[in-house]
């Protein structure tokens, strides 16, 4: 009997995308003990057969309509693995028929639509969780545990270079460094620290070698809220000495320093500073594991989605900033424009409503909607990329 077998209360859902990511959220469902795939979604129908097919999912409904797979199934969730332009569309069907969503990152190509993704998972009362799956790695856990040992920061910095090839939409993208990848490592950064960014600068470009459209390498500084700095520069063009996925990270405070290779090196050298890597799932499987716990339990994860808006802000600030010849972005002045741009942009009434209703964007996503009481940060971050 495997393990999924032996859990009859798994959560059935659907999975929609039935592409490269789609086939990795289906694999991993179909040996959870969690959440069972009961449908998968794709607009190529024979695309998604295939794939259900190729995984053993022979059960499976399929189809290109979400609506009627969610009736033949009889699914309870939906898994968002669209393509990020497609993401709000998918999420806006699923909470109006009633279904909480687990989106795969970027929730949304601009804070603006984020905004509205926000207002229609307070509209609808449904949870509405980014899969920022690399909070869900357990040595970035032992890693946050040492940097909290530190003190007050002085410095966080991170360095991500790779060269990965990737044919398809994402090396089609404007920005494939900062949209695709860094939106991790950004997001990593408010997990380490509770210390909130509130300005970038950045510059971006694209090296004369680069197999990608867009700019596939950049530099940002964070001005973080207590006066500190995040120091980032990344590449997905870079071939040789090559980082983890997840960054090469050192992070500096009043009582010493630590630093994590990004994958299982963790090391902290401060006067009796210490910390333990604790057994957790991690990647997507720990991203579900949240979204099924919490949607049993009622309190709020770690991504819900106005908690996402931040990170959306900071890839956005750092676009801005390089489309500006690197001038300094200010987060807060961000978040006010994208709501009036949300307000201008929204065709349904109820949600562009809600929209003006709010007395600031700022205040909106920092008032919790959805769960009784904050969701404990689970002791585990982010694998899979």
């Amino acid at each position: 009997m495997t393990t999924a077998e032996a859990n009859p209360e798994r959560l059935p859902v659907v999975v929609v995308g039935a592409g490269a990511m789609g086939g990795e959220w289906l694999r991993m469902l179909a040996r959870s003990a969690h959440a069972e795939p009961v449908g998968v979604v794709d607009l190529d129908v024979d695309l998604a057969t295939r794939t259900a097919s190729s995984i053993g999912l022979t059960d499976a409904a399929v189809g290109s309509s979400l609506a009627d797979v969610v009736e033949r199934s009889g699914a309870r969730a939906v898994i968002n693995v669209t393509v990020p332009q497609a993401h709000r569309v998918v999420n806006e069907q699923a909470m109006r028929q009633g279904l909480p969503v687990l989106c795969e990152k970027p929730l949304a190509p601009t804070v603006a639509e984020a905004l509205r993704q926000v207002a229609l998972a307070d509209l609808t009362g449904e949870l509405l969780m980014a899969s920022q799956s690399r909070r869900y790695f357990r040595h970035l856990a032992a890693f946050r545990d040492a940097a909290a040992q530190l003190g007050p920061l002085g410095a966080v910095h991170a360095q991500f270079f790779h060269a990965d090839h990737e044919p398809g939409f994402r090396e089609q993208m404007a920005h494939p460094l900062l949209v695709d990848m860094s939106v991790h490592h950004f997001d990593m950064l408010r997990y380490l620290t509770a210390d909130e960014p509130v300005a970038v600068r950045c510059a971006s470009w694209n090296p004369s070698w680069s197999w990608f459209a867009g700019d596939a390498a950049a530099t940002a500084t964070f001005d973080l809220a207590s006066g500190a700095r995040f120091v980032y520069s990344g590449s997905r063009c870079t071939p040789g000495l090559q980082t983890s996925w997840n960054a090469d990270w050192r992070v500096y405070g009043e009582h010493g320093a630590a630093s994590w290779d990004g994958d299982h090196l963790v090391q902290v050298d401060a006067e009796d500073a210490g910390f333990e890597v604790a057994e957790a799932s991690e990647g997507i499987e720990g991203a579900l594991e949240e979204f099924v716990s919490v949607l049993a339990s009622g309190l709020t994860p770690q991504n819900e989605v106005r908690t996402n808006v931040l990170t959306l802000a900071m890839v956005e600030g750092a676009i801005r900033s390089s489309e500006r010849g690197g001038d300094r972005v200010v987060l807060a002045e961000l978040l006010e424009e994208s709501l009036a741009q949300a307000i201008a942009d929204e065709k349904s009434d109820d949600v562009a409503d809600l929209l003006r209703s709010w007395p600031s964007a700022a205040e909106a996503i920092a008032t919790r909607a959805w769960g009784s009481s904050p969701q404990p940060v689970p002791h585990a971050s982010g694998g899979a990329r």
